[in-house]
């Protein structure tokens, strides 16, 4: 039963979360949402402590369409960057704002990038793509991340100045617009570079959230060195170009890794874990 204590862990942690905005909320949706996700990853890394190759998209899809569908679509909120920035502004902790504080602020602490491995909507479908392993090292343009942030910032920060009416409509048609445009930058950016996860590492503005909290990460792939044998099995295979054969936090990389544990799965001495 150790191999799925991750998965009960997991759970517990939701869990706790899902009944405490139920209670500070008093809105019994906070329970059911977070139930669910929690129950979908906890479901997910069971799967994988039990060996199905399939583990880690089944919990992207059960999460990713739920939250892009239902939350997003039939609920019409506004989950991308531009409804965290519309609810900050508003003051209001409602939907985005507590999605990001959990699973792109805050939740990072614990388990680093694991949205983007398990739960983001836009990469479910870059992962079907040909190009599961980087055609050769990473590019130079990170940067680029820092723009698409300062722009959703600046977009969102604009139409409160210009005080544009039914801004919740406008929300609506921004997430719709904004989702469009990530998955044809996404799609046309993996086929240029021959890497299905090229938005991710050099346009998601979200990651630019994410990166401080996930070099702390409690949850991150460990390397023995002393069993390392360099044969660079993990590094070809790693879709974020981690430097996963190193065991310091400081490795090249360190802050992109999804948890996919691919490198673990291509390992033949059972260095990683």
């Amino acid at each position: 039963m150790k191999k799925y204590l991750a998965a009960a862990v997991m759970f517990a942690v939701f869990e706790a979360v899902a009944v405490t905005l139920w209670l500070v909320k008093d809105n019994v949706f906070y329970l059911f949402n977070f139930t669910y996700i929690g129950g979908c990853i906890a479901v997910g890394l069971a799967l994988f402590a039990a060996g199905k190759r399939f583990a880690r998209h089944f919990v992207q899809f059960a999460v990713g369409t739920y939250m892009l569908v239902y939350l997003g679509i039939i609920s019409r909120e506004n989950m991308q960057i531009e409804g965290f920035w519309y609810y900050l502004f508003l003051g209001v902790f409602e939907a985005a704002t507590i999605h990001y504080a959990v699973a792109k602020i805050f939740g990072p602490l614990i388990f680093g990038r694991g949205w983007c491995g398990y739960a983001c909507w836009t990469a479910m479908i870059l992962d079907l793509l040909p190009y599961k392993r980087p055609n050769g090292p990473r590019k130079k343009l990170g940067f680029i991340r820092y723009i698409t942030f300062a722009l959703s910032l600046a977009l969102v920060g604009g139409l409160f100045l210009a005080k544009v009416s039914d801004m919740e409509t406008m929300m609506f048609y921004i997430f719709l617009a904004g989702n469009v445009l990530y998955y044809a930058v996404g799609i046309i950016f993996a086929f240029i570079f021959k890497d299905n996860r090229a938005f991710c590492k050099y346009f998601c503005p979200v990651s630019v959230f994410m990166k401080p909290a996930s070099y702390l990460s409690l949850l991150r792939v460990h390397c023995d060195e002393t069993k390392c044998v360099s044969c660079g099995k993990c590094l070809k295979v790693c879709p974020m170009n981690v430097e996963v054969n190193r065991e310091a936090r400081r490795r090249k990389n360190a802050t992109e890794c999804i948890l996919c544990y691919e490198c673990k799965k291509e390992c033949p001495v059972k260095a990683l874990k």
